[in-house]
């Protein structure tokens, strides 16, 4: 099967323009310390030219107001928009609103509920609500989503939520929540979870605090980007805030963290390219010990290596966002689970070989390569941790072999074999011989 991942000559046009809007308009405004209100006033104008050259919310079907691009389309644009913590705002692609716009969307195809539609999804993809997506406990490991504890018990027209969240990025600043919660917990985990709309003023719902991280240990609370921290007590929402049908909280969230996992990837693409960037313009500028660092051997083997490793992960990721456009995602699970263990690898290694070039002053906060160094190591752990996307990949690789006493491929026994399979040529050649 051939893979083709190119696109039209005016998608092109698109991403060359994106790349220079991305550098010149956006990427400056990371050095300002806006609040959150602000940033939303600052980027209007930005997101406006966006929807004026039909990029935006481009994840989307174009009935629910998006351009329906495909995995490989939207991987390319998020490559360029993921040089910058902004790129995705201005685009209307950010997580985790984008993914909790594909939640809604695919709770209205399941259930054919247009009120969705007008009362989440439409304010959501104009910018004029923010939301959280509130699945993460502090107590349970979230790496297995089965051991949920948070519980929605029905109650006559409503339902009644109870559980503790974290890391609910935006939590604080965000209108609506996007809540997971166990409603049977006597079926399979698979079939007894749910999902919720809960707006954040609904009485019982309390925002404990942004938890502070590695990425950002000393965090001001409501700042846009912070994980928010939520106590769910007696929580009451009405049986229309209920996301497709009961107990599709599972299906619901493979739909979200598919393509999700090819963004993130593709992004973390366009953080290393930017630290790839420095590290060559570094290692022409730095003289050294009689030479230029990029005529020491060792910046560059560092060069060689990024290089060759990012150009690994960029064909990956796009291999597994056309293998998701031509059979969707879940005939593409084990494409997706190599490109975010792997792609999570590639980002940290160049940027920590950035760092390194630049010596104090990438240690330095002078330089961006210390905060995306911080936000890097997130990346082996959200969206499911390195280890499982690999226990993974390996399960499934095994079931396509089975045990063997004496090794398949051991050549005395082989041999044996080959001498039977060919006994008359054998005979022949050596009757010849004589």
């Amino acid at each position: 099967m051939a893979w083709d991942f190119s696109t039209d000559e005016a998608f092109e046009e698109q991403l060359d323009w994106m790349r220079g809007f991305v550098r010149e308009e956006i990427m400056p405004i990371e050095t300002l310390l806006l609040g959150h209100d602000q940033i939303i006033t600052f980027i209007k104008p930005l997101q406006e030219q966006v929807r004026a050259r039909g990029l935006w919310a481009a994840h989307l079907s174009p009935e629910l107001g998006g351009m329906g691009f495909g995995q490989v389309k939207l991987g390319l644009m998020h490559e360029i928009l993921g040089q910058t913590v902004y790129g995705p705002v201005v685009f209307g692609n950010n997580a985790p609103d984008s993914g909790n716009a594909e939640l809604l969307a695919a709770g209205m195809e399941m259930t054919g509920r247009e009120d969705i539609r007008e009362r989440w999804l439409t304010p959501l993809l104009s910018g004029s609500i923010r939301s959280g997506f509130s699945m993460t406990e502090p107590n349970t490991a979230g790496s297995d989503p089965r051991l949920l504890k948070t519980r929605a018990l029905k109650d006559g027209d409503e339902w009644v939520i109870s559980g503790r969240k974290w890391y609910t990025t935006n939590g604080s600043v965000a209108d609506i929540l996007i809540v997971m919660a166990v409603t049977n917990p006597e079926v399979h985990p698979y079939q007894g979870s749910s999902m919720f709309v809960v707006p954040v003023d609904t009485p019982g719902l309390t925002i404990l605090r942004d938890v502070g991280s590695m990425d950002d240990p000393h965090v001001v609370y409501g700042r846009f980007g912070n994980h928010a921290e939520i106590l769910y007590e007696d929580v009451r929402v009405p049986s229309d805030h209920l996301i497709g049908p009961e107990g599709s909280g599972f299906l619901l969230a493979q739909t979200r963290l598919g393509p999700g996992r090819i963004h993130h990837c593709m992004r973390w693409l366009g953080q290393s390219q930017r630290a790839f960037d420095m590290m060559c313009e570094r290692a022409l500028s730095r003289y050294t010990h009689g030479s230029l660092l990029a005529e020491k051997q060792t910046i560059l083997n560092w060069i060689a290596d990024s290089k060759a490793e990012m150009h690994a992960a960029r064909l990956m990721t796009l291999h597994a966002a056309w293998k998701m456009d031509q059979v969707g995602a879940s005939a593409s699970r084990d494409e997706i689970a190599m490109i975010k263990y792997y792609g999570a690898t590639v980002l940290h290694n160049v940027i920590d070989r950035a760092i390194q070039t630049y010596g104090s002053l990438g240690y330095s906060s002078d330089m961006p390569l210390e905060a995306m160094y911080r936000a890097a190591r997130a990346a082996r752990i959200y969206d499911g941790p390195d280890e499982v996307h690999r226990q993974t990949v390996a399960r499934h690789a095994l079931k396509n072999y089975h045990a063997s006493e004496v090794p398949t491929d051991h050549i005395p026994t082989r041999t044996a074999a080959a001498r039977e399979k060919f006994a008359d040529v054998l005979e022949f050649l050596e009757s010849e011989s004589v």
